[in-house]
């Protein structure tokens, strides 16, 4: 099985340390195919820069799409242009925000959702409602790191995480954290067995249930808005 990991910014750094945790996540005979855009943002960090991502993601989509990959994963917690993929990939297309918290959804029955800077709490809570979730969903807490600080060697980044997670268990009463970031990916597990709690990154999370998904034989309907776009509209591709 062949899955493609679109980190949505141009930071190669990043895109390698997405690419070790989907491998990492990814069973036997998985391939993983890591990637980011030739050009857009080098960071997410607003609605601004999730629209300019967003043409480079569908790009990266339509390539897996000629390279036979069977599913792909958006990795990015705003999951930017994902009913957009969705629409132009056969196989099962998810963002990292949606599901790390379905995951969460199933192990807690209260989580916090654990992100970087303050300006994007609104389009995480969007998703929380989008993806019905307000009853789990327990609150969304900013560290206002912005995306960059968590490349970056001898930063606080991890111990503000970590006080971060900590204040959501005590205050928010959550059994549960999710990583709101695909920047912060490499630290869920350690961060577990530290909160002797999970937490939950969206990266790992979504490669297991694409396999799960692809393993089962399903694949995206074709039927209603998820239909291929109208082919005056279309890039080139072999199902429109």
């Amino acid at each position: 099985m062949k899955l493609k990991v679109i980190n949505p910014n141009t930071t190669a750094s990043m895109t390698a340390k997405i690419g070790a945790v989907a491998r990492a996540a990814a069973a036997p005979g998985t391939e993983i195919i890591a990637c980011n855009p030739a050009r857009g943002p080098v960071a997410i960090e607003g609605h601004y820069d999730e629209a300019l991502c967003v043409p480079g993601v569908l790009a990266e989509v339509l390539k897996g799409e000629q390279e036979g990959v069977a599913g792909y994963a958006i990795a990015c917690f705003g999951d930017p242009g994902l009913l957009a993929a969705r629409e132009i990939a056969r196989g099962p297309v998810l963002g990292i925000a949606e599901a790390a918290m379905r995951a969460a959804s199933f192990l807690a029955t209260g989580f916090s959702v654990v992100t970087t800077l303050s300006r994007t709490r609104i389009i995480a809570e969007h998703l929380v409602q989008a993806y019905g979730l307000e009853r789990t969903c327990r609150h969304i807490r900013t560290t206002d790191l912005a995306v960059l600080d968590l490349e970056q060697s001898g930063t606080q980044a991890r111990q503000v995480i970590l006080q971060e997670c900590q204040r959501a268990l005590t205050e928010d009463g959550s059994g549960a954290i999710v990583l709101g970031c695909a920047g912060m990916a490499d630290l869920a597990t350690d961060l577990s067995q530290t909160l002797e709690v999970p937490v939950i990154d969206g990266v790992g999370a979504a490669v297991k249930f694409l396999e799960a998904l692809v393993g089962l034989g399903l694949q995206t309907s074709k039927r209603g808005d998820l239909a291929p776009p109208l082919r005056i509209f279309a890039p080139k591709h072999p199902s429109v």
